[in-house]
């Protein structure tokens, strides 16, 4: 189980890591994008961390509602919309829960992708964020459906994630402003796959820290 404290303490960390990784960020986005993906993510994560207070005791679903409604109207670019509905339909899949069992994380993950590519209309390969959103969504179905604990499927779905962001570096760009660089795309990891695997990661950072 997950609780909702958790999650706050999950979306506060992100906060957290966003601004280590800023620059990292900004740098990848610089080559094949509008050099602002650390930047913008840095602003809206840092709102989220005031909002946060205010959803203290409220349910999972309303909390990630909040998120997602602070990510849109603060964040920039591609971003602010992909992100905020990525945490928009994740919200409706654990509408009313003060804490998630692993069946709910498996909800929470398929409602993300699900988000991410009605919003985007990527596809797996198309070098953005699904690329490793995906890969790490399929990793924890599975290995809940294998009998796993949480702690064990959210390193199986973080490890997938890194993969899948690092996967990115061969590929050309089919969508966003990288798309427009073509075959000059290749050779460069996606920030927004790279953000992806630093917000999940640190979900699994915080669950390791009090296990």
């Amino acid at each position: 189980m997950i609780s909702q404290a958790q999650i706050i303490q999950w979306l506060q960390s992100v906060a957290v890591v966003i601004e280590e990784n800023k620059d990292y960020l900004t740098e990848l986005d610089a080559a094949i994008g509008d050099a602002d993906h650390g930047i913008n993510l840095h602003r809206g994560f840092q709102k989220v961390f005031t909002q946060l207070v205010g959803v203290a005791d409220k349910d999972i679903g309303t909390v990630l509602k909040t998120v997602s409604m602070t990510l849109i109207s603060t964040v920039g670019g591609a971003s602010g919309p992909l992100y905020g509905t990525l945490f928009l339909r994740a919200s409706a899949a654990v509408a009313g829960k003060h804490e998630l069992t692993n069946q709910d994380l498996v909800a929470f993950f398929q409602a993300a992708v699900d988000g991410v590519v009605q919003r985007g209309k990527a596809q797996l390969g198309d070098k953005t964020m699904l690329d490793a959103l995906l890969p790490a969504s399929e990793a924890f179905k599975q290995a809940v459906a294998s009998g796993d604990g949480t702690i064990a499927g959210l390193e199986k779905a973080v490890a997938a994630a890194e993969t899948g962001k690092q996967n990115t570096i061969p590929l050309v760009a089919k969508k966003g402003r990288a798309s427009y660089l073509a075959e000059r795309s290749a050779g460069h990891l996606d920030p927004g796959a790279a953000s992806l695997y630093l917000i999940l990661n640190a979900l699994l950072v915080q669950l390791k820290s009090v296990d």
